[in-house]
Formats: structure tokens, sequence, C-alpha cells
């Protein structure tokens, strides 16, 4: 009797073994409800010589993605300077560029311009892909530090 109860005391204190189910594959597996917060983003883009092209392309994707990794649960900004104001000339010609920057501007992007660097390139925002006078800020680099202030969160792809 005392072996019994040895045993029955054993196993109610041996660590009990869950048998679960297999983990999700994690390359498929959905974004769990609420994962993500809430975001508000500012992009710098300042180009990506030597190809600015294929840097633009990578810079659209990302804030592509990124909208659809938060299931759109994020404000982005995409503040442009120096080189990056090409990828508005760009698309003047280049229907793939428009139609990325379209689709993004629909899903609520806004994007800045820098007029210092605008000045500098004797351009105004008609000469630009869907730029309008209230796409313009005085500084492209003073608007990143604006908006970082009001806790926007950084990224320079």
């Amino acid at each position: 009797m005392m072996r019994l109860l040895a045993l029955v005391l054993a196993l109610s204190l041996a660590p009990v073994v869950a048998f679960a189910a297999p983990a999700a594959d994690p390359m498929t597996a959905p974004v769990p409800p609420g994962y993500f917060a809430f975001q508000e983003v500012v992009y710098q883009n300042d180009g990506g010589g030597p190809d600015d092209h294929a840097y633009f392309e990578r810079l659209l994707r990302h804030v592509a993605a990124h909208i659809e990794a938060t299931n759109g649960q994020v404000e982005i900004r995409v503040v442009s300077f120096a080189s990056g104001v090409k990828l508005f000339q760009m698309a003047k010609t280049d229907a793939a560029l428009a139609a990325s920057l379209d689709k993004l501007r629909a899903k609520g992007v806004r994007f800045m311009l820098c007029r210092n660097t605008m000045k500098g390139m004797g351009l105004r925002p008609e000469d630009l892909y869907g730029v309008k006078g209230e796409d313009v800020v005085p500084s492209g680099v003073a608007e990143l530090a604006r908006l970082q202030g009001l806790g926007y969160v950084y990224i320079h792809p």
C-alpha cells in the first residue's frame, strides 16, 4: 500500500507533458490580432545613387509592405529631399512609379518635398508627378526632425 501511495504521489508531482498542436508556419501564419499598435512613421527619401530608380522601387515596396503588415494601422509620411525629389521627376514618365505613388497616396501615405531642394533644382510643384503646394515643406531635414519631435518613428531604408 505504501508503494502505491508513493507511486501516486510521485506521478502527481511529475511535470505534465502537454501535447500541443504543431506551431504555425512562421512564413505563412497571419499576424495575430493586436500585434501591432497604431504607428506614426516618417521615411527619409534622399535618393539612392547610383541607381535611384531601383532605390525608389525598393522604398515604395517597403512602404507598401509596412501598410500591409500593420493592416493599415499606420500613418506614414515620406519626406523627400536632395536626390529623393527625382522620384517625382521620374514618375512623370514612368507609369510604374506613378502607379505605386498613386496606390500609396490612396492608402493615406503623405509625400512631402523639400522646398530648398526644389528651389536648388529649379522645380515647382507642377513640374513633379502628383505634387501639390501643400506637399512642399520648408526644409526636408527640418521636417524629419519636426515629425520625430511629434513622436513619429524615423526610418531610412
